[in-house]
């Protein structure tokens, strides 16, 4: 039992570095991108070709898969996305989703249908376990520790930027009123393409880390998009508190679903949703000031 809610808690967490970029995005910025998942699927793509085609570390390719997703995202944004932010969601919605499919297409035509294969460091294999035998109480998988331990830095880090300095203030500001913080002397423009680089380069640090983890093919953005909205719409766009709440217990649900009635996994993931939603219709945690 605890192993299983230990693979939950690890789950969660690469569900909430890979969907927090969208919940800044959807809930902060107001802008619906339903391509969020492509930057994830970037990361993870950067992250094996890098490691099987010219044998990078694998710690160095973390960093390198954000960064990549970020520029990726940065001139995206530039090019494509800004144009979009007054639209209507609508618009937004089937702009996003065609971006989608494309970089699913493209995927699939450079690098191949097949289920990427990522081989971990030695020193990430393996598992420690805490009793033995009957007396077994904890199993932990070395990688899944290690991904737990990662977010949580970030977790703690991106908190941080967000109440904590200058830029957070700013990004605040720029969210509740642009023309007024633009007339401040905010840069409002640049403060939302860092915003959604950074927003980008986390979801491609989420897939490189969960590469092993979800497994990596053409499909991935599709596969997980409603994951990612789940997060979202349950979590709330107050602070990131309300979208890793959801992560988590979305990942603990997903995983003792699937191990105790594999057949009803997914029914019962959504059913906890719905029943959130219902008790909370704006989500755990409701930000208060910013634009509808």
């Amino acid at each position: 039992m605890l192993t299983l809610f230990f693979d939950g808690i690890a789950y969660g967490m690469l569900l909430f570095i890979l969907a927090v970029g969208l919940s800044v995005t959807m809930g902060l910025m107001n802008f619906i991108n339903l391509a969020h998942g492509a930057f994830a699927m970037v990361g993870g793509y950067i992250t094996v070709v890098l490691m099987q085609r010219l044998e990078v570390p694998f710690l160095l390719c973390l960093p390198l898969a954000f960064a990549g997703a970020a520029l990726l995202g940065a001139v995206l944004e530039r090019t494509l996305y800004r144009p979009m932010y007054r639209k209507p969601h609508l618009d937004q919605v089937l702009f996003s989703i065609g971006l989608a499919f494309m970089a699913v297409a493209a995927v699939d035509y450079f690098m191949g249908s097949q289920q990427q294969i990522m081989q971990l460091p030695e020193w990430l294999r393996g598992r420690t376990e805490l009793g033995d035998g009957e007396n077994l109480v904890l199993g932990m998988g070395h990688y899944r520790l290690f991904i737990i331990a990662v977010c949580a830095v970030l977790t703690v880090a991106l908190q941080y930027v967000l109440t904590r300095t200058r830029f957070g203030s700013r990004l605040r500001a720029s969210v509740d009123d642009s023309r007024v913080a633009a007339g401040l002397g905010i840069p409002v423009n640049q403060v939302f393409a860092l915003t959604f680089a950074v927003g980008s380069g986390l979801a491609g640090l989420g897939g490189a880390l969960g590469a092993e983890v979800l497994g990596l093919d053409p499909t991935f953005p599709l596969k997980f998009m409603v994951y990612f909205l789940i997060v979202v719409a349950v979590g709330g766009t107050s602070s990131i508190t309300g979208p890793l709440l959801a992560a988590l217990l979305l990942g603990v649900a997903d995983v003792a679903g699937k191990y105790y009635v594999p057949k009803l996994g997914a029914f019962i993931v959504y059913s906890l949703m719905l029943a959130i939603l219902i008790w909370r219709p704006q989500g755990l945690f409701v930000r208060q000031g910013g634009k509808s």
